[in-house]
């Protein structure tokens, strides 16, 4: 039996008729294009009357007979040059000795555009035209030609900024679907890559590509990504955390199941294990899944780098991200219920310190690490130039004023910094939130029952990592349930040569990625 279990579809059915309203809405036929030119242009005129970015433009083809047709584009979406030199000027050109063709036919063989699709209704037209094409109706035909004229203004191709990288390539994500996806294939060159395209959002109609490696990618979760993204009912997707939330499988859980990354090469290397990765036109940000809980404190760099030293680094970030965590929680318990776990001398030293606070070690902590989120969030929301000068000044000037005025102790601001830093080493943004805000119910366990407190407190949050799923697999594996194969890319990375075999929930047809050398 297999260890991938999907959530059924009745319940992720009833989860988004709750959230989005009835999933069932009454399908009205869309009205088609009558054939005669002149009623066909009013009603899209009525439609886009207030629009002064449209463009409608007649031409007179000259062929066997005049052949009235229309052109019509929006401005800023469409490349101008293109249209009059694959479009306008082919129509207007007198084409002598030829035999006589249906207005349709000698539309379609002039024109030098490589992509046209056939619109048979006014709704399909109106999409056309919002999508950046070239509309084209002709007298007398009730079929009109949609024109590929896109103009993609788009940003260069750059570094990324939120996942920086000592060694590793330099490109990442832009703005632009076809130029994303356009990264991944010149990574994957392999026929088996799949690229399914589809559109999501009754008003911004936001193109969508489901991206997977046919024969690695399991069957059942590429089948259960089409069903929740296919069940999505709102009328926007301006962000691919729009999408996240509505296909995630558990909502209440400050853990993501859902990982992001603007980087092709990370995602060429999730796609390699068997993964399914989500491009949303007008973001950055691809969506992968499924996801397990030991990505996130990995890079990519970690396979770019020499095996020794990435194991050294992934145990820091565990030990930091265990720090972020119980840090000032460990503390709280120690300092307020099991002296004797101190050294003599260190205890004197924290007693002398706390003699003028007036306050008990939970509360010293619940101040500075308020503070210092609040500082942290304006140094990340104000202007590059000066963010981060006022994070660093702000964040000295706070805790130096706070020890003087006799606020807080010196040793507690020691460790609410270390946390702090601590909580920057995790790779993951989404992954570091969900620590930073654990960490204050932990605090208060700690200040209630103390060491057993945060026992407790460690028990029920493993329980609840262990209950989630991504996409049906479970979030803590190769760990729960545990897989000695896999192991060798989990806290530890063996050398590329010694991972000769894909992680095993994520695939069962191909699993081998290269023969074993000794073989």
């Amino acid at each position: 039996m297999r260890s991938v279990r999907l959530f059924s579809k009745k319940k992720r059915t009833n989860t988004l008729k709750t959230a989005h309203g009835p999933a069932e809405r009454a399908e009205q036929l869309p009205q088609a294009l009558t054939g005669n030119l002149e009623a066909d242009v009013a009603q899209v005129r009525e439609t886009f009357r207030h629009d002064s970015d449209v463009v409608f433009r007649k031409i007179m083809m000259t062929a066997s007979t005049s052949i009235p047709v229309m052109l019509m584009y929006i401005e800023g979406l469409t490349n101008t040059e293109l249209i009059e030199e694959s479009m306008i000027t082919p129509l207007l050109e007198q084409k002598k000795d030829r035999e006589p063709q249906s207005p349709l036919g000698e539309v379609k063989g002039r024109l030098a555009s490589s992509n046209v699709t056939a619109v048979r209704d006014f709704e399909s037209c109106y999409r056309s035209l919002l999508a950046g094409n070239t509309l084209l109706l002709i007298d007398g035909v009730a079929e009109g030609l949609a024109l590929h004229s896109k103009s993609y203004q788009e940003r260069g191709i750059t570094e990324s900024q939120t996942e920086v990288l000592v060694r590793g390539p330099r490109d990442a994500f832009t703005e632009v679907l076809r130029t994303n996806t356009a990264l991944i294939r010149q990574r994957l060159r392999t026929t088996d890559l799949r690229i399914v395209s589809m559109e999501i959002g009754t008003r911004t109609n936001t193109d969508i590509a489901v991206v997977y490696i046919d024969h690695l990618a399991e069957k059942q979760i590429v089948k259960e990504v089409f069903e929740r993204l296919k069940k999505i009912e709102v009328d926007s997707i301006l962000e691919s955390g729009y999408v996240e939330e509505l296909i995630q499988d558990e909502t209440f859980t400050p853990f993501p199941t859902v990982s992001s990354t603007e980087r092709p090469d990370a995602v060429a290397g999730k796609l390699l294990e068997g993964r399914v990765a989500i491009l949303i036109n007008g973001t950055p940000f691809a969506l992968v899944v499924p996801s397990l809980f030991t990505e996130f404190y990995q890079v990519p760099e970690d396979y770019y780098q020499r095996s020794d030293y990435i194991t050294l680094l992934r145990i820091l970030r565990l030990l930091t991200l265990l720090i972020s965590l119980l840090g000032p929680s460990l503390y709280i318990a120690i300092t307020t219920y099991h002296h004797e776990m101190l050294p003599p001398t260190l205890l004197i030293s924290l007693y002398a310190q706390r003699e003028g606070v007036p306050f008990p070690a939970f509360v010293e902590a619940l101040i500075m690490e308020v503070a210092f989120e609040i500082i942290r969030e304006a140094g990340l929301r104000m202007p590059r130039a000066i963010g981060q000068a006022v994070s660093i000044v702000g964040t000295l000037v706070v805790g130096l004023a706070a020890v003087e005025a006799g606020l807080v102790s010196a040793a507690m601001v020691i460790i609410v910094a270390i946390t702090a830093i601590s909580s920057f080493v995790i790779p993951a943004f989404n992954m570091g939130v969900a620590f930073r805000i654990l960490r204050f119910p932990m605090m208060g366990l700690a200040a209630s029952f103390g060491l057993f407190g945060v026992t407790i407190g460690c028990i029920v949050l493993s329980l609840h990592l262990c209950s989630l799923r991504s996409f049906g697999v479970p979030y803590m594996s190769p760990m729960a349930p545990f897989n000695i194969n896999d192991q060798k890319d989990n806290l530890l990375r063996v050398p590329m040569w010694d991972m000769i075999r894909r992680p095993k929930l994520l695939n069962h047809a191909d699993k081998i990625r290269e023969s074993d050398p000794e073989t």
